[in-house]
């Protein structure tokens, strides 16, 4: 396991983010109260991941509350709405976001009786248990996903949705780490994920800093792995899962996918139970988030196309329900039809 992306720090007035942007070449820590930092690092990607976003959602949302002067419930409540409401707008794709703003409002709403000291310090326990719940999944979603898994398998996975995506074992990798940690000698191949490479960045990081076996691939080579029989199984993350079991990912999941059933790899789905939307029906209600071109044409300050010519640069993709063969949560794995079985989840 790898540092937590997201805390608070000693004397709990700050929301400390391990800048993701500048892995693996530099450990640099963000010490952040301001709501318009806090948008800025979610935006930017400073943390990324779904859960992990969450967790700075809630953490950041408190810290920036607690510097508020309100004397009255009211005005302390008309603050935090605001504030709620712009971070909100960060990234609009990564139901965990949501999620995790809706559970301070709930808590602001139950205690809104009492005074607004009062209120804060319940603000700061419920950010506290979205934390420590977001460590324990981790790990039961690692439990669950290892039993479908045998040793010496070989595994590929796309994006980062390991310990810095999350708070402890992450999702697609927690299988990983907890078969790691029990021998099973995982041969474990990355795509680095274009256009900002967070398979190379940060997924080969973690993995190899915690001594796994982990090769770095180009997102076109996941055909021929699969074709020369390295990959046995696909493990990835989620950002939103639609009521019928439709996957917004990071862009270039859904082409593993139909590779992965056209050479028979079961394709497995790893995340929280807060990521699951029973709200949105299907993947085509999914609102997608387009980021900056130059992100492709001059990612990290190489240009590598034409000044001026035109890009196209979606974050996600939706995998259609029919590719994925199992929906890996920590309240256990959940098999076709997700229509149907997902709703038990819950």
């Amino acid at each position: 396991m790898t540092v937590i992306p997201a805390r608070l720090n000693d004397k709990k007035d700050k929301l400390i983010l391990i800048d993701q942007t500048l892995l693996p070449e530099q450990e640099k820590f963000l010490e952040l109260d301001l709501v318009e930092d806090i948008f800025e690092a979610i935006k930017k990607l400073r943390v990324r991941g779904a859960p992990a976003i969450g967790v700075a959602a809630a953490f950041g949302l408190y810290v920036c509350i607690l510097k508020s002067e309100a004397t009255t419930v009211g005005a302390f409540k008309r603050e935090f709405e605001e504030k709620r409401d712009y971070l909100a707008t960060s990234r609009p794709t990564a139901v965990n976001l949501f999620w995790a703003l809706d559970r301070m409002t709930n808590r602001l709403n139950k205690e809104e009786n009492k005074t607004v000291e009062e209120i804060k310090a319940a603000l700061l326990d419920e950010s506290e248990k979205i934390l420590a719940e977001d460590q324990e999944m981790g790990k039961a979603i690692g439990e669950y996903g290892l039993s479908l898994l045998k040793p010496g398998m070989g595994l590929l996975t796309h994006c980062n949705a390991g310990g810095i995506a999350t708070s402890g074992y992450g999702t697609a990798l927690a299988p990983m780490y907890v078969g790691y940690e029990k021998n099973y000698n995982f041969k474990i191949f990355a795509d680095e994920t274009r256009p900002l490479l967070q398979g190379a960045r940060l997924t080969a990081y973690e993995l190899f800093k915690a001594g796994l076996d982990v090769t770095v691939i180009c997102d076109n080579m996941a055909s021929i792995v699969m074709k020369e029989g390295k990959i046995d199984a696909v493990l990835v993350g989620c950002d939103r899962i639609a009521a019928n079991g439709d996957t917004a990912n990071k862009i270039g999941t859904s082409g593993v996918a139909i590779l992965a059933k056209e050479y028979g790899i079961p394709m497995y789905i790893l995340g929280p139970t807060s990521t699951i939307d029973m709200n949105t029906l299907t993947g085509d209600d999914i609102e997608i988030e387009l980021r900056d071109g130059e992100e492709i044409i001059n990612g990290f300050g190489k240009r590598t196309a034409p000044e001026g010519v035109k890009t196209y640069n979606p974050a996600f993709d939706v995998t259609a329900a029919q590719y994925i063969t199992a929906i890996i949560t920590e309240k256990g794995i959940v098999w076709p039809p997700y229509k149907d079985n997902l709703k038990k989840l819950f």
